[in-house]
């Protein structure tokens, strides 16, 4: 009797051990389950040409293209000899792509590759000279001498491309996936359960689930496809959502302290001191924020907004109200950098309102306490006790705030700075000092699209602060090709003393610090801080291959040739994290204070550095930053009332994806653009565990970038649906569902929130 697998069923008893175990070390597929839930990428119409242009570099890809030329080229070989390669242009009817194999299948090759035949292509995609390419991809011949499989998968009209790599070709995959779903079928999908309740799928005119995965696997029309791709992303959101909700609606169940601010007291004395007005963005954001402090459940809210936008002044503000309300607030902040950043300036904001129980302090004055891992002795001490006693009102520090032997004396608000850069467990633990949970407001000046708020934070409610305050001035940015264009470069330290000539500062920002010990940071890598680098290219590689190969650009070299070079003769200091913090925080008050010129930095000055007196960047092999971190540095410039200059410098060629990614950062200041398009480049990855979980994404086939409708439809039916059955007891199958996306790591992470 045959052996039909159950959906969680191993691979290996379904396909043998060799795929299985490709499956799993390389593509992360384990179960029948999983290996359904591998999609296609998109499909291969018969008679249509794929379009080569949008293939995307370094991934290993399936193209079906039709052989337009195919040549042997004779060369010689380093130590002698004569070899040969054979050169085979492909065309997809728009555009070409060239195929290239060495060594001594070449005539083999030339003899199936004939101009005009037809195959499926699967190779990784690199470039030389300026053209993609595929060096020895593997391919079947899609034509009558190709065999009957082959054929027939080719005469149904769509062809399934997947998700594949260099161990398991497109065509592999769509066999495997074949076996699993007649397996399936042989049983009667006995073991797949619906997350869909009946009449959501029927009320939304959704397809049920074994259709899909028919029709997604093995599609008979395009309409077919999308029937799929409806039913499939509604199961992903919904799931999504479902968890979401409960988290949100388990929050109102907890208990809080409510805290109103007192009239006439530290909040306000405070507002009365500020040289300005809040902007309305800021006087909308605060009236949210004090409303969730005033109810007696914890606040969980995302603030956002631009790079400059005000945020840490909301966010102060807060903190003052809960001190008025007999309370402490906590900011919590991922560098120590930017823990005595924020210090500095809440208590030059502050002043003398600073200065409570000290001589000289204000009657309605608090005690703003400092706390990070690498405090003296003494001075730490004296931080716990002000922290115990209630002494102290805010505290300011990194995750030295989370240690056990920190203790409050009522903790009521925690504000965490820069969210993306602490773990769930460092969060929950802050969390966890109040006697009640503490109000939660979560800071971040990485602007999100909406669908992702809803996604990555659903369980928070979102702010947004898109107003720039008065006196910001723009900032103008531009690519510097330093390998293209040498003079560049040059031109571009000429931009720097003339900013510095004229009373301004300027930074400079490296990938690397330069001190490793692993051999690199000594080796001084081409290009640096003199222009592009020209020689050095072995003959078959690309240009991509040589800006990639060479170690990143360093603080410490980098400084070094400035300061013998283009830039001799003006005060040049280096910041990194590795320094004595308090060697960083001297360099940072010099710096802040004009008595340096050039601070040549890695990215320790990304966030929350604020020295209006600024106002050049110039960012050292920017193509291997991201984008949402590229807008971040040059957020650093232009915050006073002189213009600010951006200059990203690279070696990569123009027609590469990171020198468009770059021309992108240049284009525009709008950070919620930007964040569009360092998700798109990036994929969502796991949403849901944010990269914090370690498990493959639950988001297959849901786009939150573009699926922006269905995303708010499922929340809205999450939502009610939780909230009529929140431990969804006449839900069974939904909560199967939803115990399979939460397994151990993702069920902390919500847990956490």
């Amino acid at each position: 009797m045959e052996y039909v697998p159950a959906l969680d069923e191993s691979l290996k008893k379904l396909l043998g051990a060799a795929t299985a175990k490709a499956m799993a070390e390389h593509l992360d597929l384990h179960t029948v389950g999983d290996l359904l839930h591998h999609y296609p990428r998109r499909y291969a119409e018969r008679g249509e040409l794929t379009t080569l242009a949008d293939l995307p570099l370094d991934e290993h890809v399936t193209v079906v293209a039709q052989v337009a030329d195919a040549r042997v080229h004779t060369f010689n070989r380093g130590g002698g000899g004569k070899a040969q390669r054979l050169e085979v242009t492909i065309t997809d009817g728009s555009g070409r792509m060239q195929l290239v194999f060495f060594g001594r299948t070449v005539h083999f090759h030339q003899k199936e590759l004939l101009p005009g035949r037809r195959a499926m292509f699967a190779g990784k995609v690199g470039v030389f000279n300026r053209r993609l390419q595929l060096a020895h991809p593997e391919y079947k011949l899609l034509d009558a001498d190709s065999g009957t499989d082959t054929v027939r998968s080719f005469a149904n009209e769509l062809l399934p491309l997947y998700p594949a790599c260099k161990q398991l070709e497109s065509w592999t995959i769509e066999q495997s996936v074949g076996i699993a779903l007649d397996s399936m079928a042989a049983t009667g999908w006995e073991g797949l359960t619906d997350p869909l309740p009946p009449t959501l799928r029927d009320g939304r005119g959704l397809t049920d689930l074994p259709d899909a995965l028919v029709k997604i696997h093995r599609p008979r029309t395009k309409a077919d496809i999308a029937d799929a791709r409806d039913r499939l992303k509604w199961d992903e959101a919904f799931v999504l959502q479902v968890a979401l909700a409960r988290r949100r609606h388990a929050d109102t169940q907890l208990p809080a302290v409510a805290r109103r601010p007192a009239a006439d007291g530290l909040l306000t004395a405070f507002d009365a001191k500020l040289p300005f007005t809040l902007t309305d963005g800021q006087r909308k954001v605060s009236a949210e924020i004090f409303d969730d402090l005033a109810t007696d459940h914890p606040m969980h809210r995302l603030l956002q907004g631009e790079v400059g936008s005000g945020k840490t002044l909301v966010a102060l503000r807060a903190m003052l109200a809960v001190v008025d309300a007999g309370g402490q607030a906590a900011m919590l902040a991922p560098t120590e950098v930017l823990a005595q950043q924020h210090h500095r300036s809440i208590t030059e904001m502050m002043g003398e309102l600073a200065e409570g129980g000290m001589l000289g302090g204000a009657d309605h004055g608090t005690k703003v306490v400092l706390l990070t891992g690498s405090m003296g002795t003494a001075a730490r001490r004296q931080a716990l006790l002000d922290l115990v006693t209630g002494e102290a009102g805010l505290v300011i520090g990194t995750h030295a705030l989370i240690e056990d032997k920190v203790q409050f004396h009522d903790l009521g608000l925690v504000v965490v700075d820069e969210q993306h850069r602490f773990g769930v467990e460092q969060r929950d633990a802050l969390r966890g000092k109040g006697k009640q949970p503490p109000h939660l407001l979560v800071m971040t000046a990485t602007p999100i699209p909406r669908t992702v708020a809803m996604t990555v934070f659903g369980d928070l409610e979102t702010s947004v602060l898109d107003q720039l305050p008065a006196g910001r001035s723009p900032i103008a940015s531009h690519v510097v090709p330093a390998a293209d264009k040498p003079h560049f470069l040059a031109r571009a330290w000429e931009r720097v003393r003339e900013e510095t000539e004229a009373g301004h500062q300027a930074y400079v920002v490296c990938p690397r610090i330069g001190d490793e010990e692993d051999g690199n940071g000594s080796g001084k890598a081409k290009g640096g801080a003199k222009g592009g680098s020209k020689d050095g290219a072995k003959k078959k590689a690309s240009p991509e291959d040589e800006a990639e190969k060479r170690p990143p650009l360093a603080v410490l070299d980098v400084a070094e040739q400035l300061r013998a070079g283009p830039l001799a003769g003006l005060r040049v200091e280096v910041l990194h994290g590795r320094m004595h913090p308090d060697d960083k925080d001297e360099v940072m008050r010099r710096f802040a204070a004009g008595d340096v010129d050039v601070l040549v930095a890695t990215t320790v000055i990304e966030v929350g550095v604020n020295v209006p007196n600024a106002t050049a960047m110039v960012i050292m092999d920017a193509d291997r930053f991201g984008v949402s971190q590229l807008h971040q540095l040059r957020g650093r410039v232009g915050r006073g009332s002189a213009p600010g200059l951006c200059l990203l410098v690279t070696e990569m060629p123009e027609a590469s994806p990171a020198r468009q990614r770059l021309g992108a950062v240049a284009a525009t200041l709008d950070g919620f653009e930007l964040s569009r398009i360092d998700l798109e480049q990036r994929r969502e990855g796991d949403v849901l565990g944010q990269a914090q979980s370690g498990v493959r994404s639950s988001l297959r086939m849901l786009a939150v970038i573009d699926d922006e409708q269905v995303i708010t439809a499922a929340r809205e039916e999450a939502t009610a649906l939780v909230l009529a059955d929140p431990d969804l007891t006449a839900h069974p199958e939904l909560r199967t569902a939803l115990d399979a996306l939460l397994d151990k790591d993702r069920e902390e992470y919500l847990e956490k929130g």
